[in-house]
């Protein structure tokens, strides 16, 4: 996994309760029972040839089916993930209803060692979550998304 690079957007809202942001839930067998740290900022995997921005805009046309929103981006950084793969973020603030999501998939040998190859949503849900929420069920990693996002907007 060492030398993975993923890049996605974080969108965020002011609600009347405090900010929400816009996390998926990761598809496929490994996370259909997990809550805690198997919810993510919607993002994908880039070659070299292809900018950081590029792809995060991309891979979220790719994961929600939906065009990425237009609006000022808020750089969040990197971070990297326990498994080696470098993920780098932008926030923009954006209202989506979550219903509108058309999910892309991912094809995959599954019972593992069966032959049999079955296709999973890349995200099986996506949600509105509060920061506090949200810190408890992204990837761990990724919560330092939620942190930078707080301190620069002041929300």
């Amino acid at each position: 996994m060492k030398g993975k690079r993923s890049a996605g957007l974080l969108l965020y809202r002011r609600a009347d309760d405090g900010p929400e942001v816009l996390l998926g839930h990761m598809g496929g067998p490994f996370f259909a029972r997990r809550d805690a740290g198997a919810w993510t900022v919607p993002k994908g995997e880039y070659e070299p040839d292809e900018t950081a921005w590029d792809a995060a805009r991309r891979e979220f046309q790719e994961e929600l089916g939906l065009p990425p929103p237009d609006g000022e981006a808020v750089p969040l950084g990197e971070v990297e993930q326990k498994n080696g793969k470098v993920v780098t973020a932008w926030a923009i603030e954006a209202d989506l209803d979550p219903a509108t999501v058309v999910p892309g998939t991912f094809e995959m040998e599954w019972p593992p060692k069966s032959g049999l190859r079955q296709e999973f949503p890349e995200l099986d849900r996506v949600e509105w979550f509060g920061l506090d929420r949200a810190g408890e069920l992204i990837v761990p990693a990724q919560a330092a998304f939620l942190d930078r996002l707080a301190e620069h907007s002041g929300l």
